[in-house]
């Protein structure tokens, strides 16, 4: 009788639709120099299907945030903005120093080491649908 009682509510569960969270780890923003007005953030994506990261922000420090890859060539850094960054499924995409990196323009504050900044990572999955994620991330000095 117990179970019968049940079968409304696992029906439910069923039914409703999740999003497979991008899991998010190592996440920190470097420290800036006095009166400079851009920022970099790197962190970890982990994604349980294949998306793509589509859009960044933090509202509370910087007027815009990008997605951008950075390569050596022939003794030439190039920094570029890129309009998304694909995610594997089950295969970590690190952002890190001298690669792929999220880029802070317009800094309203000095990044100081031990605050903390919040970033809304917009991800899209294979069917089009975009979800958001809040994390907050440690501002470190190295």
């Amino acid at each position: 009788m117990k179970l019968f009682k049940c079968i409304p509510f696992i029906l439910l569960l069923i039914s409703c639709q999740t999003f497979a969270e991008v899991s998010i780890s190592d996440a920190w923003v470097r420290e800036n120099a006095p009166g400079q007005k851009i920022g970099a953030a790197y962190m970890t994506l982990n994604s349980p299907e294949n998306s793509k990261l589509v859009y960044v922000e933090a509202k509370s420090v910087a007027g815009s945030v990008e997605i951008h890859s950075m390569t050596m060539n022939n003794g030439v850094m190039k920094m570029r903005m890129i309009e998304e960054l694909k995610l594997e499924a089950n295969k970590p995409a690190t952002l890190k120093p001298g690669s792929f990196h999220l880029m802070m323009f317009d800094l309203k504050k000095p990044l100081k080491a031990g605050d903390e900044i919040t970033f809304r990572l917009c991800f899209e999955d294979e069917n089009g649908k975009i979800t958001d994620q809040n994390i907050t991330v440690p501002v470190k000095s190295q």
